[in-house]
């Protein structure tokens, strides 16, 4: 059935022709956009009634089966104004839900930069306060630290015997004696024996944070998920979405940044047929992705010198980032490596640049996700080497509070670059990273164009702020590049997808700093409608 949609403003994202009326969609594909529908044959017609339309947003960095899980645990995002707080959150959640003593209570959002009382990192004394029956587990915004109280540590076998594990850390008290906070690859010491959950489980994760995203107008993302959950491997989440994609419930479109422990796990993954694009339109692998330090917020980012708050603090690094760079590289892979730091990111540069000087390949769109802490000399690298930029712009509503303090001011001059790399040339796609935070596209795109904190506090460096049309590209047709995937989608012309968001205002005429309380009416995919506002 053809479908015109007519009295519109359309943002097409082409720069050949940039704002249209109307445009008509059969079997989920853009048949034609223009100025005048009169001649255009339908068998159904769409009134927009003025409304502003854009392409369908791509988030490029998240973690969709994560995010599903933290629907259904305690909410602490909005709950960090202290640690009584966060334990009266958390309190109330056992109590409403008349969690069961033995079940592992989970949470995630605590930022201790926001406490009022104490600003330090949870430990098991304050979450024994709210129980000792229940194993508790609650992240940081970031992922990067956890903290859990005695008895996950119980569970677990942490003990002031045992021994740390390498690139993570738990933290010891004066006595010796492991305090419940776990760093990096430390999580994994108390992830490990979390209760392993189903396929259903999964299936229920992502169906619950689907229906989130297409609420914010996300039509497509790039998600990291293999190691999300505990006793859960890729094979699970892959038979998840293909399982909701065959009965026609998947309402986002993949693109799955497939991430291993080790090189070994990667290339049984390769063995098995998979590599950077097989899949569908809906169910993609992505680039293998790589973890190689931690955040800014938590002082685990690799920087290459110290905090300049905590002098006696560098963060981590990736041992075995030139193997499996290079070996991913000659085996159908195309690499997105996580890296805040500028001292990660000049290992991941070098670790890039000698995989293209030894096997040279053309439009390998390898990336460096985040890529937050950066000097004159690594964005130089950017443009060099053709890096793709995985940026979250929504990251400046609080790192603007913090990066100076955390790197000092002089260094904080050459960060969060965003307009110099558009500038350059380089590809800059734009995401949430969510969980770490809320996968709202409007307001990432307030925070990219202003520079400016959302409570309007703080403004970092605006001279690096970004046009409207150069956000809602980062968040469109950029994140399309990410995937191979910009002829198919990321703009509203003929021969795409049918991917599109309508809004009840013009978001070009909207005042910059009122753009993230712009609401989504409706979101479409493949022209059919997954969103509407009620």
């Amino acid at each position: 059935m053809k479908t015109l949609y007519y009295n519109g403003s359309l943002y097409t994202g082409d720069p050949g022709f940039p704002m249209a009326s109307a445009m008509t969609v059969e079997s989920g594909v853009i048949l034609w956009v223009g100025q005048d529908p009169e001649n255009q044959e339908a068998d159904r017609k769409v009134d927009l009634k003025g409304r502003f339309v854009t392409p369908g947003f791509i988030d490029s960095h998240m973690h969709v089966v994560e995010y599903g899980k933290l629907l259904k645990e305690v909410p602490l995002a909005d709950s960090t104004g202290s640690v009584e707080q966060v334990c009266g959150r958390v309190r109330d959640f056992i109590r409403d839900n008349q969690v069961p003593e033995g079940t592992w209570v989970c949470g995630r959002g605590w930022n201790q930069d926001y406490f009022q009382d104490e600003k330090r990192f949870l430990t098991c004394r304050d979450l024994d306060r709210i129980s000792t029956e229940h194993p508790v587990y609650l992240a940081r915004a970031c992922g990067h630290v956890v903290s859990v109280n005695s008895k996950a540590m119980e569970l677990a076998g942490i003990t002031r015997e045992t021994c740390q594990p390498s690139d993570g850390h738990f933290q010891v008290d004066d006595q010796g004696e492991p305090n419940g906070v776990f760093e990096e690859n430390a999580v994994s010491m108390i992830k490990r024996v979390i209760p392993a959950v189903t396929v259903d489980r999964v299936r229920e994760y992502i169906l619950e944070a689907e229906k989130s995203l297409n609420s914010f107008g996300i039509t497509s993302v790039h998600t990291d998920d293999f190691l999300s959950l505990s006793g859960v491997d890729y094979e699970m989440v892959l038979e998840a979405y293909r399982e909701l994609e065959k009965e026609g419930r998947l309402t986002i479109k993949i693109c799955e940044q497939s991430q291993f422990e080790d090189l070994e796990q990667l290339k049984g993954f390769v063995e098995q047929g998979y590599h950077t694009g097989a899949g569908t339109d809906y169910v993609k692998i992505g680039p293998m992705k790589i973890i190689s330090d931690g955040s800014l917020g938590a002082r685990t980012a690799c920087l290459s010198q110290p905090y300049a708050d905590s002098p006696d603090t560098s963060g981590i690094s990736q041992e075995q980032l030139d193997e499996m760079i290079a070996w991913g590289h000659c085996h159908g892979m195309q690499a997105a490596v996580h890296a805040i730091g500028d001292g990660s990111m000049e290992q991941v540069v070098s670790a890039i640049e000698k995989a293209l000087l030894e096997y040279p390949r053309e439009d390998h769109r390898h990336g460096i996700v985040h890529c937050q802490i950066t000097t004159k000399d690594l964005l130089g690298k950017f443009k060099e080497l053709s890096l793709h930029a995985y940026i979250q712009s929504i990251f400046l509503d609080y790192d603007s509070k913090i990066v100076e303090s955390r790197v000092g001011q002089e260094r904080a001059l050459d960060t969060y670059q965003f307009k110099t790399l558009m500038d350059m040339g380089c590809d800059v796609s734009n995401g949430s990273d969510c969980p770490v935070e809320t996968p709202s596209v409007m307001k990432g795109i307030q925070c990219a164009v202003t520079r400016t904190s959302l409570d309007g506090s703080r403004t970092f460096l605006p001279a690096q702020a970004l046009t409207v049309e150069e956000a809602l590209a980062s968040y469109t047709v950029m994140g399309a590049r990410a995937s191979f995937e910009e002829e198919k989608k990321g703009m509203l012309r003929p021969g795409m997808a049918a991917d599109f968001v309508v809004f009840p205002q013009n978001l070009l005429e909207t005042p910059p700093d009122s753009l993230g309380r712009v609401p989504v009416d409706e979101t479409w995919v493949d022209g059919i409608r997954v969103y509407k506002r009620s």
